[in-house]
């Protein structure tokens, strides 16, 4: 891990198209803005992880329970 100091109005460049800037210091709270492309995700860590959990809960349930919900959603999808 690579550790900085940076006082607000710095920026650090990630790669060639990625720019974490300072905006604000106030006591124990940083305000940081991201510049990136649009297919970069930017996710806070508790998000990120949340998703992890519920993909791994999703991907372990018993294949009836899923067999279940797709008949569930076909039944609501239009006729053909």
């Amino acid at each position: 891990m690579l550790v900085l100091t940076r006082k607000a109005g710095e920026k650090i460049r990630i790669g060639n198209d990625i720019v974490l800037s300072v905006l604000e210091v106030d006591g124990g709270t940083v305000k940081m803005g991201i510049d990136a492309p649009r297919d970069v995700d930017i996710l806070r860590m508790e998000v990120f992880e949340k998703i992890q959990r519920e993909n791994i809960e999703a991907a372990s349930r018993p294949f009836e329970e899923i067999s279940e919900a797709l008949d569930i959603v076909k039944k609501k999808l239009p006729k053909e």
